[in-house]
């Protein structure tokens, strides 16, 4: 057979359709019923015999012509008020045999089962035993570590039930499982201990066992039930039987248990939150039915031993946790302390690092430098893995198998089997990576990992048939460490979060001693240079006054260049004021000295100053204030707010328009607005007018982008705000406000 044919068929058992058998297990029988009506749409073919009833003269009747009025109401009821797990046992008679009714709902269709009634039901008393289900939960609450939890379970539950083995099978990272416990009669094998393949449990049924806590198999050497008509009549789709008791399940699986050795099985899955942890499987060499009471309890003690595992791996998690705490208190101390880099403080604290993970070698990369301590690779190996950890993106990475997921590790697996590493997201090289040495051991398995399933030859053709054999089977383990716990991993995430922190906490400094040393440098540029400027506006005033703008031709262009000088000295005042205040901002040291100031008062000021400006243009420039209006702002430093923004808008209107300007009390503050009917700010430049060295660029060429930089800072730091608002072709308005005198 081609190695691709035998794929093949895995591939078809792995999505065998097993939600949707379409058929029942015959120790029961099953209907389906139309909502709210209880009519019967699906029967099992089984109903002739139980029954006495044909298949088909059911369909389409109320459920009462089968079982009485007196139960019919006793189901409506039930599916009224969605009591279906909690109502009171439905014990009915039919055909002279008792059954008793379950009843649920799934995917819009209630499903209606019928069981024999076990009254007399006794397990066999193993080992001279029985149980209850209270004692068992108090012998449940009092166990004092996970072992001893899963050994009272598999007991209890053996004496509780009959069935000949009992274990816990948990599953492991990798996929296959392991049995950790187990009570068993003297006649059957013993699995505990032993590990299964994945393959034995595919992963469509884990994901039933996820979603439904029990599963019985009564008797495996059984026939399947067909349901009648095939398909759900109101949909055309198979029949979904995930939650149903009676559900028919694989003929491989059936086989399965008969390899092992058992006809009967109860399966309860045991839940860690939302995930799969493992399964209570149980198993009976002769054919045993459980009754449905005793198989309640058994989920309620599945539910509770599920909270119990939980809760104590919480624990147990925890304790790990507080283990390394001290550890990683002492090396954050160490990168706090290292006056160069978090990873430099580390390089001085090996013996910890490797303590920190009981480890046996640690490799720390800062950028070009590769400190190893310890069992390591090779640097180059290191500096390999740890590029492809880069290129992987996980921060954090552990394995206890690195050969498996990075094939040139199998090189140096005697010193680096495993593998646990930490990064930060930089764009250097830097990371701590531990080693963990090969551990050969042997792993015993029920029967060959590597012949999970076998074919078989039928008139049909070939066929997957699971394995026979469960004998162990011993597999040397080679290129794998001891597993990284969830305290290393735990460890390893907290240490990359302290460095993370540190190293930011340095960069931040590294910013502030910058920004620091930028504005004393701008401060004392701006300080030597005013000195210059002043001494250059003074020497042009002198000059202008031997060269006159009325003289002969030579004297005037002296004249002109004299200006220009003087122009040029103006707007380099100007834009070192600018520097300064900028820098101020930006270093949160500006300040200003709010007073109580009259509103129209300085109206007048400005109006004064700026009414030239506006006229040269033919603007129409107007100041509008409510009668006795009070500030409490900077007199000098509200005037350049003023002087900005008028400025602005008498620049950047053509002439013949109009700026108006106005201050309206609004509570607690004033509101100051500047308008003009200038050309206006694009939609897309408008959220950026306030940003440092913006600038309109048309009409402006000698603009620096500073001033309503400045300005906002100036509105900010008198507890105000400042916004802009324009439409292109209809004029600007800037709103800021000030608040009013305490």
């Amino acid at each position: 057979m081609k190695p691709q044919d035998f794929e093949e068929l895995l591939a078809n058992c792995a999505d065998e359709p097993i939600r949707f058998p379409g058929a029942i297990q015959p120790h029961g029988a099953l209907l389906t019923l139309s909502e709210p009506g209880l009519r019967i749409e699906q029967v099992s073919a089984n109903v002739a015999g139980l029954f006495n009833q044909p298949p088909e003269s059911l369909l389409g009747q109320p459920l009462h012509t089968l079982i009485g009025t007196e139960h019919a109401e006793a189901v409506q009821a039930m599916v009224t008020h969605n009591r279906f797990f909690d109502a009171p046992p439905l014990h009915i008679t039919l055909n002279g045999a008792e059954f008793e009714g379950l009843l649920h709902r799934h995917q819009e269709v209630l499903v209606l089962e019928f069981e024999p009634r076990l009254k007399d039901f006794q397990p066999r008393a193993l080992n001279g035993r029985t149980s209850n289900l209270g004692k068992m939960l108090q012998r449940l609450q009092a166990a004092k570590t996970l072992q001893a939890l899963y050994e009272i379970s598999v007991n209890e539950i053996q004496a509780m039930t009959g069935y000949d083995r009992v274990l816990i099978y948990r599953f492991e990272e990798e996929g296959h499982g392991q049995v950790i416990a187990e009570a068993s009669a003297p006649s059957m094998e013993l699995f505990n201990g032993l590990f299964f393949p994945a393959s034995d449990i595919p992963e469509q049924a884990r994901e039933l066992y996820r979603t439904n806590w029990l599963r019985i198999i009564p008797n495996a050497d059984y026939e399947a039930v067909p349901l009648v008509p095939r398909l759900r009549p109101d949909t055309g789709q198979p029949l979904d039987l995930s939650f149903a008791t009676l559900r028919s399940v694989s003929p491989i699986h059936c086989q399965y248990m008969k390899n092992m050795g058992v006809l009967s099985s109860m399966s309860i899955s045991l839940m860690k939150g939302d995930t799969l942890w493992g399964l209570i499987s149980c198993g009976n060499r002769q054919p045993l039915l459980v009754p449905n009471d005793l198989r309640t309890a058994c989920q309620t003690i599945g539910q509770v031993l599920s909270l119990q595992i939980s809760a104590m791996e919480a624990l147990e998690l925890s304790r790990q946790r507080d283990e390394k705490l001290e550890a990683l208190a002492s090396l954050n101390q160490a990168m706090q302390a290292s006056p160069d880099n978090v990873f430099d403080g580390l390089a001085k604290c090996p013996q910890q690092l490797m303590d920190l993970t009981l480890a046996g070698g640690v490799a720390i990369i800062e950028d070009k430098q590769l400190h190893r301590y310890g069992n390591c690779p090779e640097p180059g190996q290191i500096r390999a893995l740890h590029k492809w950890l880069q290129e992987a993106g996980q921060p954090v990475f552990a394995s206890h198998n690195l050969a498996s997921v990075y094939p040139p590790a199998a090189e140096y697996q005697h010193v680096a089997s495993g593998v646990l590493a930490m990064s930060l997201p930089k764009p250097v090289d830097n990371g701590v990576l531990w080693f963990r040495p090969e551990v050969k051991e042997n792993i015993n398995w029920s029967g060959d990992p590597n012949k999970p399933l076998d074919l078989e030859s039928t008139d049909a053709g070939l066929h997957l048939r699971p394995r026979t054999s469960f004998e162990i089977w011993k597999v040397e383990m080679a290129g794998i460490s001891t597993k990284w716990s969830h305290g290393d991993r735990f460890a390893a995430n907290d240490l990359r979060r302290s460095a993370l922190e540190n190293d930011l906490a340095r960069q931040v400094l590294r910013e502030q001693q910058a920004v620091r040393a930028r504005d004393e440098l701008v401060a004392v540029v701006s300080h030597d240079l005013r000195n210059p400027m002043t001494v250059i506006s003074m020497l042009c005033g002198m000059m202008q006054k031997a060269f006159s703008s009325d003289g002969p031709h030579t004297s005037r262009r002296i004249s002109s260049a004299i200006d220009t000088m003087q122009q040029a000295a103006g707007r380099m005042n100007v834009l070192l004021e600018d520097l300064l205040d900028t820098s101020k901002i930006e270093a949160g040291r500006y300040t200003v000295k709010p007073v109580a100031l009259d509103v129209s008062q300085i109206f007048e000021e400005a109006y004064s100053l700026l009414a030239p400006l506006a006229m040269e243009k033919g603007i129409d420039l107007s100041f509008n204030a409510e009668p006795g209006l009070q500030i409490n702002a900077d007199p000098e430093r509200l005037f350049q707010v003023l002087s900005n923004l008028i400025g602005n808008a008498i620049k950047f209107t053509p002439r013949q328009g109009n700026i108006g300007i106005s201050a309206l009390s609004n509570g607690e503050e004033i509101v100051f607005s500047v308008r003009d009917s200038g050309e206006g700010i694009a939609p897309e430049q408008l959220p950026h007018v306030f940003d440092r060295y913006w600038t309109q660029t048309e009409n402006n060429p000698t603009g620096s982008g500073l001033g309503l930089y400045i300005t906002q800072g100036i509105v900010q730091a008198h507890g105000g705000r400042i916004e802009a608002e324009s439409e292109l072709g209809r004029g600007s308005e800037f709103r800021f406000t000030v608040p009013k005198p305490a």
